[in-house]
């Protein structure tokens, strides 16, 4: 089962920093991006989630709750969050349930060799919880203004 646009999103429930547990049913009234990213404190996560930090307000006046998932641990991400002085929850999906839901989870190549990993996407749910806009294999330049863009157009 995977998400599509304009449908609505099977309801979720993961852990998260802050010692929260984010469940999408319960932001029912808001929108909500989640954007999913390989690993933390790696340069182009780190880049990503620093232009959601200084988008955040930004963000909030749209109605819109920003999350960052990967499949790494609680302690990397509470560290990685507080580092980066980041405003909203990371959670950790190590179970890869939220990437499965979202079909994140691509063959890639390093170095020659073939892996498993997250394909860096993000996807914009709206305040009744149905998926309007996704970006998959996202190239981090720019990324952060168009998802706020397309959230802000959303809240209208």
């Amino acid at each position: 089962m995977s998400v599509t646009v304009g449908e609505a999103v099977a309801d979720f429930s993961a852990e998260a920093t802050g010692g929260q547990r984010v469940t999408l049913s319960a932001l029912a009234g808001r929108q909500v991006v989640l954007y999913f990213y390989p690993k933390d404190s790696t340069p182009g996560c780190t880049t990503q989630g620093q232009g959601f930090r200084d988008s955040h307000d930004a963000f909030l006046a749209a109605n819109t709750l920003v999350f960052g998932v990967s499949r790494d641990g609680m302690k990397s991400h509470e560290n990685f969050k507080a580092k980066q002085g980041f405003p909203f929850e990371l959670i950790s999906d190590k179970d890869e349930a939220l990437c499965q839901l979202f079909d994140v989870i691509k063959l890639k190549k390093l170095y020659g060799k073939e892996y498993l990993g997250v394909d860096r996407s993000t996807f914009l749910i709206d305040s009744n919880g149905v998926l309007r806009q996704e970006w998959r294999g996202v190239k981090v330049p720019g990324h952060v203004d168009a998802v706020l863009a397309a959230a802000q157009a959303l809240s209208g």
